[in-house]
């Protein structure tokens, strides 16, 4: 955890979440195919994990275990705040942060510290 470095590469992949606001989320293969050509992978792989370790972006897996990324919203390095489900269009693929709330079962003997949910479906445009 720490303080963001405004490196080159911490510039270019804020840009596409800022950019690319209306996706609601970003797939990493869709981040290295556009940024390949500047960054190598493991810069990348690096940022991502590092934006992710000081709250400005989370991650969930999608479906086929492929890995997601979105900016967060009130969240810290020291904790995660928007724990939210994500939505899946398995026409087009698009994924979406859903704005509502799950309430979490508490589980005796158990923290929950970290917690999924994907629902896929067919979004607004796919649809008909």
């Amino acid at each position: 955890m720490g303080i963001i470095r405004k490196t080159k590469s911490v510039a270019a992949l804020l840009n596409e979440f800022d950019n690319n606001s209306s996706l609601g989320a970003i797939s990493v293969i869709t981040l290295i195919e556009r940024l390949g050509s500047k960054f190598n992978k493991t810069t990348i792989y690096r940022v991502l994990d590092k934006l992710e370790e000081d709250g400005v972006l989370h991650s969930f897996l999608g479906k086929n275990g492929l890995k997601w990324y979105a900016k967060c919203n009130g969240c810290s390095a020291d904790k995660h705040n928007d724990v939210h489900p994500h939505f899946q269009c398995l026409d087009c693929g698009k994924m979406d942060c859903l704005s509502f709330r799950v309430a979490l079962p508490k589980i005796p003997n158990r923290k929950i510290e970290v917690s999924q949910l994907l629902i896929q479906g067919k979004c607004e445009e796919c649809f008909v």
